[in-house]
């Protein structure tokens, strides 16, 4: 008798208050390996910076956005920063069909959203190393106004209540080093009996 693991596909789901480093993280991961596929959330705020349309988000009108929803076409969708964002379903299983995993940069509503829909979500939170460097992130990027800025600090300690929340949290003082855990912490879920089943054949 002969033994495999067949091995599930994997949703890991990335957050952090604005400015934690989940882009950054998400963006090293999809570059190392090319069996993961990034999924690019619909919403309906409008692009910021050099933001390219189906490359950082699908942009929409809320009306386009709440005709997605009466279709049940999001794993999840909230509203964050008063805007509307959503994963869509579609696309989500079109590659995990493809035997990738999808990487999802998601906030906190959405991503414990996604682990009600689907036991597949695996949810780390990469935590910053403190407010004046979240502050400094923010600063730096150049595209947000003075009250925005604001606007997402008072968010950030709020979103910072629900780590305890998540599967994983990562303290994302060294990116590089944030990154490397974040392997491991892939690379041991899918060795989980969560993620993985044992078949025998003749």
């Amino acid at each position: 008798m002969k033994m495999q693991l067949q091995r599930q596909s994997l949703l890991v789901v990335l957050s952090s208050p604005s400015g934690g480093g989940k882009s950054s993280v998400a963006r090293a991961l999809l570059a190392s390996d090319p069996n993961m596929a990034y999924s690019i959330s619909v919403t309906s705020r409008p692009p910021r910076g050099d933001e390219q349309p189906g490359c950082d988000y699908h942009f929409v009108s809320e009306q386009e956005f709440f005709s997605l929803i009466e279709q049940n076409a999001f794993y999840e969708w909230a509203r964050v920063h008063d805007n509307l964002y959503g994963t869509l379903r579609k696309h989500v299983d079109e590659k995990l069909s493809q035997g990738r995993d999808v990487v999802l940069d998601l906030d906190v509503v959405g991503g414990l959203n996604l682990k009600k829909a689907t036991p597949r979500a695996v949810l780390i939170f990469i935590l910053p190393p403190s407010f004046e460097v979240l502050e400094r992130r923010l600063r730096g990027r150049q595209t947000d106004s003075e009250e925005e800025i604001q606007k997402r600090l008072r968010n950030a300690r709020n979103e910072l209540n629900f780590a305890e929340k998540y599967d994983y949290v990562v303290l994302n003082e060294d990116l590089e080093a944030t990154i490397a855990a974040i392997r491991g912490i892939i690379e041991a879920e899918h060795h989980s009996t969560r993620h993985q089943r044992v078949l025998m054949t003749p």
